[in-house]
């Protein structure tokens, strides 16, 4: 039955989720890179949002809740198919989970815009982005949140920690590998842009994991809350760990923590305490602070009844097939994508700044 409170709370829920891609992503990736390619960035985004919209009506959502199937929805709502005003998913209309959801497809391929910003072909992401949410992100989320094969072994992702971000992580982990590095390597251009767009990412994660409950109850209630619980703290703890080895705490810092900490909880954020939120959150600022630094300086029992055999092995290989699922995916539609159109832009087009190269914008008067 239709649920009134529910389906008002679907509605902001679905507003902040958009949100924390326009603007909230685009001012946070904007701002860190250089002056001469922030438009590219918010040209990324704000395509990305366009375009995964329309894929996800057109078959997005059909492959990812179709139907139960074990590892593909199907096509069977192609184009929302037999869905209209009065149909229902739960307590609430059903176009209105279409649209909660359709601003998870937007964001997630938008994530992974951070790992190749300043070098990459806009037709490239184009392509590579479409493809990517159709072939990879719709078929996990099925397996998990659309009664998929996951769904059946009992993974738990309440908001996406394993649809979202570890996905959009692996992913872009193996295009910047493809890509190589950057050419040139400046600190951020506006930490002001960094700053406001940490700021509505946070707001708006409350719509991502408080929404995820689908419902306006007590459960949306303590997932907004240890949402917000595990964001301050990892903020914190970042930036003190910073202060620590670097004798400075940073803005850019302290907003990465932010993040750190919103990312960290969203898989629990359904299933653990405040305090339990105060934890993940402590530890996720430095733990991310010092995978950061790994990455980009190193890269180099009697169980009686088998629960952990049956349950925790199965839990642990469907999370990591994911992973795997994941990076064959990307890579195979990345050399794909790259003979259709460049992966990556030429020296001198990367040397001047994409936004001029690529848009035939520039973000600032430089002469003024």
């Amino acid at each position: 039955m239709l649920n009134t409170g529910d389906t008002a709370w679907m509605i902001v829920a679905t507003a902040l989720v958009l949100l924390m891609t326009l603007p909230g992503l685009a001012l946070f990736y904007g701002g860190l890179v250089r002056s001469r390619n922030v438009l590219s960035v918010f040209m990324q985004c704000m395509s990305l949002a366009a375009l995964m919209s329309v894929l996800w009506l057109i078959a997005g959502y059909s492959i990812a809740f179709g139907s139960d199937a074990p590892y593909w929805g199907g096509l069977g709502k192609v184009m929302l198919a037999g869905v209209d005003s009065s149909s229902l998913s739960g307590t609430i209309p059903e176009v209105l989970f279409f649209a909660f959801q359709m601003t998870f497809a937007i964001i997630t391929p938008a994530l992974i815009v951070g790992a190749y910003v300043e070098r990459i072909g806009y037709g490239f992401v184009l392509l590579f982005s479409s493809l990517w949410m159709l072939l990879c992100y719709a078929p996990v989320a099925h397996w998990i949140w659309g009664g998929g094969w996951l769904a059946a072994m009992d993974v738990k992702d309440f908001a996406g920690g394993i649809v979202v971000h570890e996905t959009a992580g692996l992913a872009a982990l193996v295009l910047a590998l493809m890509l190589g590095p950057r050419r040139e390597q400046k600190p951020p251009h506006n930490p002001g842009y960094v700053m406001l767009g940490a700021g509505l990412l946070w707001v708006g994660w409350f719509g991502f994991n408080g929404g995820s409950q689908l419902a306006a109850d007590g459960g949306a209630a303590m997932a907004l809350t240890v949402t917000h619980i595990s964001a301050a703290a990892a903020s914190l703890t970042w930036a003190l760990w910073e202060r620590i080895k670097l004798g400075k705490a940073s803005l850019v810092g302290l907003v990465t923590g932010t993040i750190a900490g919103l990312a960290s909880i969203t898989p629990a954020s359904g299933y653990v305490s405040p305090g339990e939120a105060l934890l993940i959150g402590a530890i996720a600022g430095i733990l991310c602070q010092w995978a950061v630094r790994a990455i980009k300086e190193q890269l180099k029992i009697d169980d009686t009844l088998d629960v952990f055999a049956v349950h925790g092995v199965g839990g642990i290989f469907g999370t990591i097939m994911i992973g795997v699922f994941t990076v064959v995916v990307t890579w195979i539609l990345a050399k794909l994508c790259a003979l259709i159109t460049p992966l990556r832009v030429s020296t001198e087009d990367e040397v001047e700044g994409l936004d001029y190269a690529a848009h035939g914008e520039r973000a600032y008067d430089l002469n003024s």
